[in-house]
């Protein structure tokens, strides 16, 4: 194993100087997963943002909850499909510097004001890009712990807590536009079977300082309608749901997770968040609407200033233009945080391939099946501009010099 390279995360006031310039998020392709988890390339598991009936039992249904099993490693699987969808309609391959899941760079763009984090992430640079994916085995581990810890007297198992989240959802939202919906439908879904199978992730371009970025993550649902032009604007909307502020102690838990919700959303170009506030049983009493936007704003307005939106965006973009520089060859990489660390780490722990951090489907269409699209499209052009040959006039006498 190679000798790890390290990028100071401290001083944070280093990254309080100039602001980085980021690149508005414009999609560029997206997919589904359906209610059997497979891929499907269309929109068929968007949905659309209704609000729920409250007082609403978030705990309601949890025995019939069909939670989907994530112990196996899906790689970049779904977002590379997506990509060799994306390469073949448009016949040109995607230059960019990285292409990655929203929650890495979620997690990079948060260093600065997340001491206590711990993660690993695997990267390999292939034809000019990195591709960065999470290290399954340690977040995998991470689970274990957080599980393993003693809960705190009274409080619901993290089992419940995190079966919320997605009862919330499902009391928010619908499978077609409001206006094609039964009013039934609506009304019963309070009591529909919870299910995490179906999701549709939006893949993104977008940039931070000279760094080129596409980021794959699911959407929870779109506010009202999604354009048809590409690259528009869309009014998605972000799902979160957190305990009731009734002291002091969640005021500012509330505030550290505003930090993760602003990440989360920005990075996607998610323009809402829609927070349910719920009490300690589980029963959601009201919602909040915040404009992604806004929300560092506000942070710097409070007395607290838990964090800085700057801070975050100009610390993501110097770490990836210091990691382009690092991830100069082929293999693989791993990129590390240590709770309370002063440094992200960055070391080889193979020295040739890609690990399974791309699949095979998508190396063949880059190595083998799209420089054929190319060669054969280059071909075709130059067929199209051949000069037309002049031909003689028969009646034209030839004379001497």
């Amino acid at each position: 194993m190679a000798q790890p390279q390290a990028f100071p995360i401290h001083p944070i006031s280093q990254f309080g100087k100039a602001d980085a310039a980021v690149r508005r998020p414009r999609e560029i392709a997206y997919f589904s997963f359906d209610e059997e988890h497979r891929y499907r390339q269309d929109d068929s598991s968007m949905r659309y943002y209704y609000p729920p009936t409250l007082p609403a039992d978030l705990s309601k249904g949890f025995d019939s909850f069909r939670q989907l099993d994530d112990t196996g490693d899906d790689h970049l699987d779904g977002l590379l499909q997506a990509l060799i969808h994306h390469e073949g309609g448009k016949r040109a391959k995607l230059e960019t510097d990285f292409v990655t899941w929203r929650g890495m760079l979620t997690k990079i763009m948060i260093v600065p004001f997340s001491n206590l984090d711990s993660w690993e992430m695997n990267a390999t640079r292939f034809q000019g890009t990195i591709f960065v994916e999470e290290n399954h085995q340690k977040k995998l581990d991470s689970r274990q712990e957080q599980y393993s810890q003693a809960p705190v007297r009274g409080a619901m198992s993290q089992d419940l807590m995190s079966y919320w989240g997605y009862k919330f959802e499902t009391v928010s939202l619908l499978e077609r536009h409001w206006c094609y919906t039964e009013r039934s439908e609506i009304e019963a879904r309070n009591a529909a079977q919870v299910s995490n199978y179906a999701q549709y992730c939006s893949i993104v371009r977008t940039g931070f300082g000279k760094s080129k970025i596409v980021i794959g993550g699911e959407v929870d649902a779109v506010f009202d309608t999604k354009p048809p032009e590409p690259g528009a604007r869309i009014n998605w909307v972000e799902l979160k749901t957190t305990a009731e502020l009734v002291n002091e102690k969640e005021v500012n838990k509330y505030e550290r997770k505003l930090l993760k919700f602003w990440a989360q959303s920005f990075l996607l170009g998610v323009p809402k968040i829609i927070v349910g506030f719920r009490d300690q049983q589980g029963w959601l009493h009201r919602l909040e609407e915040l404009e992604t936007q806004s929300i560092p704003g506000k942070m710097l307005k409070t007395g607290r200033r838990a964090w800085d939106g700057q801070t975050c965006i100009n610390f993501a973009s110097a770490f990836l233009e210091w990691l382009k520089m690092t991830i100069d060859a082929d293999g693989v990489w791993k990129i590390r945080k240590r709770e309370k660390s002063p440094v992200l780490e960055v070391f080889k722990v193979e020295e040739s391939g890609t690990g399974n951090i791309l699949s095979d489907a998508f190396l063949e269409w880059r190595t083998s099946i799209l420089p054929r699209v190319l060669a054969a499209q280059q071909a075709q052009a130059e067929n199209e501009v051949k000069p037309e040959t002049r031909v003689p006039n028969s009646d034209a006498h030839n004379e001497p010099p």
